[in-house]
């Protein structure tokens, strides 16, 4: 199941991007045959950038998140579009660490030391570009860090990936709330406590997938969004605003793999004619392969010339 849901509250203090990714992951996680650590870490980055896309305001406004460090899983890449299409890799997806004290996946030591890089082309001259150090590699605690240092917004991320134990995504969704101009401060002294105490978004996801079967995708995450807030007093209400489609799509295709193998330019092309007399190149992110033949590559080199 894969679907989101924007939502606002009564007074206009803050906005909800609420997300169900459990087949979007699932997806993700046969493409690139991950292990658990390396489902969970992908998982919630994916989770993220599709929710960070539903932010972006034009339908070919495209968002990228980079996640790099020093640790085994080296780097998890995501890429949205506004209109909820989603893609991504992790570089290791061999990863595995024994789990933490608390039994969950150590996403953090996975990741390491590094940086988070957040890049928004909005068809714009130049794209934007904000980067912060990763503050524990957990994804969530990382983008609300993100969100205050580099766009001055606060916000609250929450992202979750249960992994069942035939190793298929069981649950995986995410939340992001962020505080709106001119906002009651009285709103933040309410979702302190609701969010302290609110329980991990995995589990809610699958407790509600669970609940509300029969029912539409649309009244599935909008059931979440209700359970979420119910605690909220009647003025900070939580109001469904619009549900998205949500899920994974590579849009690869051959052209765009020509367009990489002619970037090498004309002396490698060359090169890769008189030693090999041909070519593979795997997209890495829907690990498709493309093949190019002799005369395929003597065609490219013709358009180079």
């Amino acid at each position: 199941m894969n679907k989101a849901i924007i939502a606002m509250d009564k007074s206009g203090s803050f906005r909800v991007y609420l997300a169900i990714t459990t087949s979007m992951v699932e997806d993700a996680r046969q493409i690139h045959d991950t292990t658990p650590l390396a489902t969970a870490a992908m998982g919630r980055v994916l989770t993220a950038a599709g929710l960070m896309g539903l932010m972006l305001k034009n339908p070919k406004d495209k968002l990228t998140i980079q996640f790099k460090g020093d640790g085994p899983a080296r780097e998890i890449l995501a890429t949205a579009n506004a209109d909820g299409r989603v893609k991504g890799y992790i570089s290791n997806p061999d990863v595995d660490l024994p789990l933490k004290a608390n039994g969950k996946l150590d996403v953090g030591n996975a990741l390491g030391i590094g940086h988070v890089t957040v890049i928004k082309d909005l068809g714009l001259k130049e794209p934007y570009v904000g980067r912060i150090e990763l503050v524990n590699g957990e994804i969530a605690e990382d983008l609300t860090a993100y969100f205050f240092v580099s766009e001055q917004q606060s916000s609250s991320v929450a992202l979750g990936v249960r992994v069942d134990t035939d190793l298929t995504v069981a649950a995986a969704g995410g939340m992001i709330i962020q505080m709106l101009p001119g906002a009651n401060m009285a709103s933040v002294d309410a979702l302190e406590p609701l969010l302290d105490q609110m329980t991990p978004i995995s589990t809610l996801v699958e407790e509600v997938t669970k609940e509300s079967a029969g029912k539409t995708e649309e009244a599935v995450v909008e059931d979440l969004l209700n359970r979420i807030f119910a605690p909220m007093p009647e003025e900070f209400a939580v109001i469904a605003k619009e549900t998205r489609d949500l899920g994974w799509e590579c849009d690869c295709s051959t052209e765009r793999l020509e367009q990489a193998l002619m970037s090498i330019g004309v002396k490698d092309m060359k090169t890769i004619l008189e030693e090999d007399g041909e070519a593979e190149l795997t997209c890495q992110f829907c690990r498709t392969k493309y093949h190019f033949d002799k005369a395929h590559l003597e065609r490219l080199l013709e358009e180079m010339m």
